[in-house]
């Protein structure tokens, strides 16, 4: 593969850390009182209610509504987690694996706004080109420790 400046596994490190930063970025922007007590998972809960798939909305009442304040949480976290491990290039495929998943969950719970697809598709996009691209082989935790 011929690049240019980079070498082709330090483009996809690059891309890798771009994509834990906007994970970051996602912890980092939420109002994380209003959060913790319920609010995301409030609104989140408006959206599934009305949702046209039987699926997404009794799937949102079973696990997600009897424990709004842990599901603020487990996201909020994750986001959190998911920023940190893609920037340190640290358990890499797990981290991209995740936030491919957590992507494709509030893709699928935001089928009806359009306007929120294009960010969590680009994010999408990015988790499998470093999936696929092996994106810890460079400027990574994983790498230094002989890991994947």
């Amino acid at each position: 593969m011929d690049t240019i400046w980079l070498t082709g596994a330090e483009w996809l490190a690059v891309l890798r850390t771009g994509l834990g930063l906007w994970w970051l970025e996602s912890w980092r922007h939420k109002d994380k009182k209003t959060w913790f007590e319920g609010g995301g998972i409030t609104w989140a809960a408006d959206i599934a209610a009305k949702h046209r798939w039987t699926p997404v909305r009794s799937g949102f009442e079973v696990v997600v509504r009897p424990r709004p304040k842990t599901m603020a949480y487990v996201v909020a976290y994750a986001e959190l987690a998911l920023g940190l491990g893609l920037i340190l290039g640290l358990l890499t495929p797990v981290a991209l694996v995740g936030g491919l998943l957590l992507n494709v969950l509030y893709f699928t719970l935001m089928i009806h706004d359009w306007a929120e697809q294009g960010q969590n598709s680009m994010m999408a996009l990015i988790s499998v080109v470093g999936l696929f691209g092996m994106s810890w082989q460079t400027w990574s935790l994983d790498h230094a420790l002989g890991w994947f």
